[in-house]
Protein backbone atom coordinates (compact mmCIF):
# COMPACT_ATOMS: atom_id res chain seq x y z
CA UNK A 1 0.00 0.00 0.00
CA UNK A 2 1.41 3.38 -0.93
CA UNK A 3 2.24 5.93 1.72
CA UNK A 4 -0.27 8.21 0.01
CA UNK A 5 -3.21 5.84 0.25
CA UNK A 6 -2.40 4.58 3.74
CA UNK A 7 -1.94 8.05 5.17
CA UNK A 8 -5.11 9.25 3.46
CA UNK A 9 -7.02 6.33 4.96
CA UNK A 10 -5.70 7.15 8.44
CA UNK A 11 -6.71 10.79 8.06
CA UNK A 12 -10.21 9.92 6.94
CA UNK A 13 -10.68 7.60 9.88
CA UNK A 14 -9.45 10.14 12.41
CA UNK A 15 -11.90 12.55 13.98
CA UNK A 16 -9.92 15.63 12.91
CA UNK A 17 -11.92 16.72 9.88
CA UNK A 18 -13.95 19.47 11.55
CA UNK A 19 -10.94 20.75 13.51
CA UNK A 20 -8.95 21.06 10.28
CA UNK A 21 -11.71 22.61 8.18
CA UNK A 22 -10.28 26.10 8.59
CA UNK A 23 -6.85 24.83 7.54
CA UNK A 24 -8.37 23.06 4.52
CA UNK A 25 -10.22 26.21 3.47
CA UNK A 26 -6.99 28.22 3.67
CA UNK A 27 -5.01 25.61 1.72
CA UNK A 28 -7.55 25.34 -1.10
CA UNK A 29 -8.03 29.12 -1.27
CA UNK A 30 -4.29 29.59 -1.71
CA UNK A 31 -4.26 27.04 -4.52
CA UNK A 32 -7.06 28.93 -6.29
CA UNK A 33 -5.22 32.24 -5.82
CA UNK A 34 -1.97 30.94 -7.31
CA UNK A 35 -3.72 29.07 -10.12
CA UNK A 36 -5.63 32.22 -11.10
CA UNK A 37 -2.49 34.35 -10.87
CA UNK A 38 -0.52 32.03 -13.16
CA UNK A 39 -3.19 31.03 -15.66
CA UNK A 40 -5.98 33.61 -15.44
CA UNK A 41 -9.40 33.60 -13.82
CA UNK A 42 -11.32 31.56 -16.43
CA UNK A 43 -11.47 27.91 -15.27
CA UNK A 44 -12.41 26.71 -18.77
CA UNK A 45 -9.09 28.05 -20.05
CA UNK A 46 -7.10 27.19 -16.91
CA UNK A 47 -7.08 23.45 -16.03
CA UNK A 48 -5.26 24.00 -12.76
CA UNK A 49 -7.83 26.55 -11.62
CA UNK A 50 -10.68 24.26 -12.71
CA UNK A 51 -9.27 21.41 -10.61
CA UNK A 52 -8.74 23.70 -7.62
CA UNK A 53 -12.33 24.97 -7.81
CA UNK A 54 -13.60 21.38 -8.00
CA UNK A 55 -11.69 20.43 -4.84
CA UNK A 56 -12.94 23.57 -3.08
CA UNK A 57 -16.55 22.74 -3.93
CA UNK A 58 -16.08 19.16 -2.70
CA UNK A 59 -14.85 20.66 0.59
CA UNK A 60 -18.01 22.79 0.75
CA UNK A 61 -16.19 26.10 0.46
CA UNK A 62 -18.84 28.78 -0.30
CA UNK A 63 -18.96 30.07 -3.86
CA UNK A 64 -18.33 33.64 -2.69
CA UNK A 65 -15.08 32.51 -1.04
CA UNK A 66 -14.01 30.79 -4.25
CA UNK A 67 -14.78 33.89 -6.31
CA UNK A 68 -12.90 36.10 -3.84
CA UNK A 69 -9.83 33.84 -4.11
CA UNK A 70 -9.97 34.02 -7.92
CA UNK A 71 -10.16 37.82 -7.78
CA UNK A 72 -7.17 37.93 -5.42
CA UNK A 73 -5.23 35.79 -7.87
CA UNK A 74 -6.07 37.99 -10.85
CA UNK A 75 -5.30 41.14 -8.87
CA UNK A 76 -8.87 42.49 -8.77
CA UNK A 77 -8.82 42.46 -4.95
CA UNK A 78 -5.14 43.23 -4.49
CA UNK A 79 -2.12 41.13 -5.32
CA UNK A 80 -1.44 37.90 -3.42
CA UNK A 81 2.32 37.38 -3.21
CA UNK A 82 2.59 33.66 -2.54
CA UNK A 83 5.69 31.85 -3.77
CA UNK A 84 5.50 28.16 -4.74
CA UNK A 85 8.34 25.96 -3.51
CA UNK A 86 9.16 22.25 -3.25
CA UNK A 87 10.86 21.05 -0.07
CA UNK A 88 12.34 17.57 0.25
CA UNK A 89 13.68 15.58 3.16
CA UNK A 90 13.89 12.31 5.05
CA UNK A 91 11.69 11.05 7.84
CA UNK A 92 12.33 8.30 10.41
CA UNK A 93 13.67 5.09 8.86
CA UNK A 94 14.84 6.92 5.73
CA UNK A 95 11.32 7.67 4.49
CA UNK A 96 11.31 10.06 1.53
CA UNK A 97 9.18 13.16 2.14
CA UNK A 98 8.23 15.77 -0.45
CA UNK A 99 6.21 18.93 0.26
CA UNK A 100 4.47 21.55 -1.85
CA UNK A 101 4.84 24.93 -0.15
CA UNK A 102 3.12 28.28 -0.64
CA UNK A 103 4.66 31.08 1.38
CA UNK A 104 5.15 34.83 1.48
CA UNK A 105 8.38 34.41 3.47
CA UNK A 106 10.61 31.56 2.34
CA UNK A 107 13.27 32.11 5.02
CA UNK A 108 10.74 31.84 7.85
CA UNK A 109 9.10 28.79 6.32
CA UNK A 110 12.38 26.96 5.70
CA UNK A 111 13.42 27.43 9.32
CA UNK A 112 10.10 26.23 10.67
CA UNK A 113 9.97 23.15 8.42
CA UNK A 114 13.59 22.26 9.28
CA UNK A 115 12.66 22.45 12.97
CA UNK A 116 9.68 20.11 12.49
CA UNK A 117 11.85 17.52 10.75
CA UNK A 118 14.54 17.56 13.44
CA UNK A 119 11.94 17.44 16.21
CA UNK A 120 10.35 14.28 14.78
CA UNK A 121 13.39 12.21 13.84
CA UNK A 122 14.01 13.43 10.29
CA UNK A 123 15.98 16.04 8.41
CA UNK A 124 15.26 18.54 5.64
CA UNK A 125 17.31 17.73 2.53
CA UNK A 126 18.56 19.42 -0.62
CA UNK A 127 16.47 20.06 -3.72
CA UNK A 128 16.15 16.88 -5.79
CA UNK A 129 17.17 14.48 -3.02
CA UNK A 130 13.90 12.49 -3.07
CA UNK A 131 11.70 13.87 -5.87
CA UNK A 132 13.02 11.21 -8.26
CA UNK A 133 11.29 8.59 -6.09
CA UNK A 134 7.80 9.92 -6.95
CA UNK A 135 5.65 9.98 -10.09
CA UNK A 136 2.78 12.37 -10.76
CA UNK A 137 -0.48 10.41 -11.01
CA UNK A 138 -4.20 10.83 -10.63
CA UNK A 139 -5.51 8.86 -7.65
CA UNK A 140 -9.21 8.13 -7.11
CA UNK A 141 -10.24 6.32 -3.94
CA UNK A 142 -13.56 4.47 -3.82
CA UNK A 143 -14.80 2.75 -0.67
CA UNK A 144 -15.88 -0.85 -1.26
CA UNK A 145 -19.36 -0.75 0.33
CA UNK A 146 -20.64 -3.68 -1.70
CA UNK A 147 -19.33 -2.46 -5.07
CA UNK A 148 -18.59 -5.07 -7.69
CA UNK A 149 -14.81 -5.04 -8.18
CA UNK A 150 -14.86 -6.34 -11.75
CA UNK A 151 -17.48 -3.82 -12.84
CA UNK A 152 -15.61 -0.94 -11.21
CA UNK A 153 -12.34 -2.00 -12.82
CA UNK A 154 -14.00 -2.27 -16.24
CA UNK A 155 -15.50 1.21 -15.90
CA UNK A 156 -12.19 2.69 -14.80
CA UNK A 157 -10.06 1.00 -17.45
CA UNK A 158 -12.48 1.83 -20.27
CA UNK A 159 -12.30 5.49 -19.21
CA UNK A 160 -8.49 5.43 -19.40
CA UNK A 161 -7.26 4.37 -15.94
CA UNK A 162 -3.82 2.75 -15.75
CA UNK A 163 -4.43 0.43 -12.81
CA UNK A 164 -6.70 -0.38 -9.86
CA UNK A 165 -5.47 -1.63 -6.49
CA UNK A 166 -7.57 -3.42 -3.90
CA UNK A 167 -6.99 -2.37 -0.31
CA UNK A 168 -8.63 -3.54 2.91
CA UNK A 169 -11.83 -1.51 2.61
CA UNK A 170 -11.34 0.55 -0.54
CA UNK A 171 -10.23 0.56 -4.16
CA UNK A 172 -7.49 2.88 -5.42
CA UNK A 173 -7.68 3.80 -9.10
CA UNK A 174 -4.51 5.16 -10.72
CA UNK A 175 -4.52 7.35 -13.83
CA UNK A 176 -2.14 9.46 -15.87
CA UNK A 177 -2.61 13.13 -14.87
CA UNK A 178 -4.14 13.99 -18.25
CA UNK A 179 -6.73 11.19 -17.91
CA UNK A 180 -7.69 11.92 -14.31
CA UNK A 181 -10.75 14.10 -14.95
CA UNK A 182 -12.10 11.77 -17.65
CA UNK A 183 -11.92 8.75 -15.32
CA UNK A 184 -13.37 10.67 -12.39
CA UNK A 185 -16.28 11.84 -14.51
CA UNK A 186 -16.94 8.31 -15.77
CA UNK A 187 -17.28 7.09 -12.18
CA UNK A 188 -19.58 9.98 -11.27
CA UNK A 189 -21.82 9.23 -14.26
CA UNK A 190 -22.09 5.61 -13.07
CA UNK A 191 -23.22 6.83 -9.65
CA UNK A 192 -20.10 5.50 -7.93
CA UNK A 193 -19.37 7.48 -4.74
CA UNK A 194 -15.81 8.83 -4.60
CA UNK A 195 -14.07 9.12 -1.22
CA UNK A 196 -11.07 11.05 -2.50
CA UNK A 197 -9.80 12.21 -5.90
CA UNK A 198 -6.76 14.27 -6.76
CA UNK A 199 -3.66 14.49 -8.89
CA UNK A 200 -0.84 13.69 -6.52
CA UNK A 201 2.69 12.30 -6.24
CA UNK A 202 2.79 8.50 -5.90
CA UNK A 203 5.95 6.79 -4.56
CA UNK A 204 7.68 4.28 -6.84
CA UNK A 205 8.74 2.18 -3.84
CA UNK A 206 7.91 2.18 -0.13
CA UNK A 207 9.57 1.82 3.26
CA UNK A 208 7.86 -0.31 5.92
CA UNK A 209 7.73 1.23 9.38
CA UNK A 210 6.77 -0.33 12.70
CA UNK A 211 6.95 0.63 16.37
CA UNK A 212 8.59 3.89 17.35
CA UNK A 213 9.57 4.84 13.80
CA UNK A 214 5.95 4.46 12.68
CA UNK A 215 4.74 6.66 15.53
CA UNK A 216 7.40 9.28 14.79
CA UNK A 217 6.49 9.29 11.10
CA UNK A 218 2.79 9.82 11.81
CA UNK A 219 3.62 12.70 14.17
CA UNK A 220 5.89 14.25 11.53
CA UNK A 221 3.16 14.00 8.88
CA UNK A 222 0.62 15.57 11.24
CA UNK A 223 3.00 18.40 12.10
CA UNK A 224 3.82 19.13 8.47
CA UNK A 225 0.18 19.05 7.36
CA UNK A 226 -0.77 21.38 10.22
CA UNK A 227 1.79 23.98 9.09
CA UNK A 228 0.08 26.95 7.45
CA UNK A 229 2.48 27.10 4.48
CA UNK A 230 2.34 23.39 3.57
CA UNK A 231 -0.12 22.66 0.76
CA UNK A 232 0.58 18.95 0.27
CA UNK A 233 2.84 16.32 1.82
CA UNK A 234 3.91 13.13 0.04
CA UNK A 235 5.84 10.25 1.61
CA UNK A 236 6.77 6.68 0.68
CA UNK A 237 6.04 4.82 3.92
CA UNK A 238 3.92 1.82 4.74
CA UNK A 239 2.47 1.27 8.21
CA UNK A 240 1.75 -2.14 9.71
CA UNK A 241 -0.79 -2.60 12.48
CA UNK A 242 -1.02 1.11 13.20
Amino acid sequence: MSGHSKWSTIKRKKAKVDAQRGKLFTRLSREIIVAARLGGGDPDANPRLKAAIQRAKEANIPNENIQRAIQKGTGELGAANYEELIYEGYGPGGVAVMMEIMTDNRNRTAGEIRHLFSRHGGNLGEAGCVSWMFSKKGVIVVEKDGLDEDELMLTALEAGAEDMKTEEDEFEIITAPEDFEKVRQALVEKGIPIAEAQVTMVPQSTVKLTGQEAEQMVRLMEALEDHDDVQEVYANFELEDY
